[in-house]
């Protein structure tokens, strides 16, 4: 027990492959680490103190564990549907956290864009439509709505269970598989917004008394394949223009003030629409997935991890001020994947070879590997460093076939 082993304890939703880097950094700060994590086969069970077979979105057990081992912080780490869990125990247990309600808003996607209309931040305009709901329903509920429309579950993470819908005839089977990825029962309907920045802006930012004090903003890569809805990785600089992205960041601090969002790293998921205005489509109660938070410890020498843990116990988070658009950094992070389903044979970047400095493989040769849909069928995680920014772009944007990893 916490008591008996003179540490302060930490509570970690979550011990998948992406997740085991925090309770590592816990440990390397002197806590003691608790696990919960609903898979018998998690790895992070063998790196953790304690594990706990309960599902990190079962708020009720999580805070028996909690309060049965006397935790004094809960992080929800690169984890969307645990991160209301971990405000409500953080509640519960008057612990450092963001108030439940504003946890609750970011982590539905209904919730959130009613927000972004309350405080005049653009918006797509949306339809809730209930998980049970047949395609004439869909299509009646949608209204005025104009095609495509993106459909999707309001409580999933990792682009699961969404599509872009031409035309009414499309809606059943997008119902179908919004459906197999809702927990909540709403799914939402939003007019898909034109872009006039090619790249989804992604990454992180750290907010630190309210204010975002570490800018991590990222171009996104996407998989064309899945009607460009799935990340196969993020790289910086960002290149939108400084007055653009200016307009960015105040639309993010808008949210995180109006939110009352007072500490910890967020997800962010932007684009820039036809006029230029900022569409803010996510901002994540937690750090991204896909190893985000080390790519940019990597790039701005700050360790995220561990200001994640700090944070969620309470200390300072040690985060300097700063932002990738001017930090010189050329980086960037590849999700590795297949296209097709089979048994992980090897990983050859061709022409990125030269650029990789770190790898990460969840996977041995031989092992299964599932036909690239989500993040959840990543085979690892390759990290890479340029000398300029054009040559980034153009190794990466023209090398995509070199993302995918060799089955047989």
């Amino acid at each position: 027990m916490h008591a008996m082993s003179g540490r302060r304890s930490i509570l970690l939703l979550g011990g998948s492959s992406q997740q085991v880097v925090a309770i590592e950094r816990a440990h390397s700060l002197g806590y003691r680490t608790v696990l919960c994590d609903y898979l018998p086969d998690n790895p992070g069970q063998h790196v953790a103190d304690v594990f706990y077979l309960v599902s990190t979105t079962n708020r009720e057990a999580v805070l028996e564990v909690a309060r049965q081992e006397g935790v004094s912080g809960v992080l929800a780490y690169a984890s969307d549907p645990a991160a209301p869990t971990a405000a409500y125990v953080a509640q519960e247990m008057n612990l450092a956290g963001n108030p439940l309600e504003s946890v609750e808003t970011l982590s539905e996607k209904h919730r959130f864009r009613a927000h972004l209309r309350k405080i005049g931040l653009p918006c797509p305009n949306f339809a809730e439509i209930p998980v049970d709901a047949s395609g004439g329903e869909a299509a009646g509920l949608l209204g005025d709505l104009t095609f495509p429309i993106v459909l999707k579950p309001t409580d999933s993470s990792g682009s699961k269970g969404v599509t872009v819908v031409k035309e009414a005839g499309s809606l059943e089977s997008a119902l179908a598989e919004a459906r197999a990825h809702s927990r909540n029962g709403v799914l939402i309907g939003e007019e898909f917004i034109e872009r006039s920045y090619p790249n989804v802006i992604g990454g992180d930012v750290f907010v630190v008394g309210g204010e975002i004090q570490f800018w991590g903003l990222m171009d996104c890569l996407r998989e064309a394949r899945g009607g460009g809805m799935v990340p196969i990785g993020e790289m910086l600089p960002c290149s939108l223009d400084l007055m653009a992205l200016g307009r960015v960041k105040s639309a993010l601090q808008k949210l995180v003030s109006s939110l009352g969002i007072v500490g910890g790293e967020l997800n962010v998921e932007v684009i820039i629409g036809r006029s230029g205005e900022p569409y803010i489509l996510e901002l994540g109660a937690r750090a991204g997935g896909n190893m985000i938070p080390v790519q940019l410890s990597d790039a701005s020498g700050c360790d995220l991890i561990a200001s994640n843990v700090l944070c969620a116990m309470g200390e300072n988070p040690l985060v300097p001020a700063w932002d990738a658009s001017t930090s010189g950094a050329v980086c960037a992070h590849v999700v590795l994947h297949a296209r097709e389903a089979g048994r992980f044979h090897s990983v050859g970047y061709g022409k990125l070879d030269q650029y990789v400095y770190r790898e990460v493989l969840y996977k041995k040769p031989g092992d299964h590997v599932d036909a690239f849909m989500d993040a959840g069928n990543a085979i690892g995680i390759a990290f890479m460093k340029f000398p300029d920014a054009e040559l980034m772009r153009e190794r990466l944007f023209g090398n995509s076939e070199s993302l995918c990893m060799e089955v047989e």
